[in-house]
């Protein structure tokens, strides 16, 4: 199973993203402290917000789709 965590996108034109360097900062359409979506295999499990743990990022999940909602999903 493949899990990924949004955290937001953009739309950038293509000379825009060329000229991108180290430092550079690319803004996204989430807000600081808008909950992430975890998904798995592309369908939404999951809420959360973005935690450290030893040096490493994770997300504290606070809010998981019921069972009945991600087996209509699959669908």
């Amino acid at each position: 199973m493949s899990v990924t965590v949004y955290v937001g996108s953009t739309k950038m034109a293509i000379r825009d993203l060329l000229q991108l360097a180290q430092g550079s900062v690319i803004e996204l359409d989430k807000l600081a402290g808008e909950p992430m979506e975890v998904m798995v295999n592309n369908k939404l499990v999951a809420r959360g917000e973005v935690v450290v743990v030893n040096e490493k990022f994770g997300i504290r999940l606070t809010d998981v789709v019921s069972a009945a909602e991600r087996v209509q999903h699959l669908r």
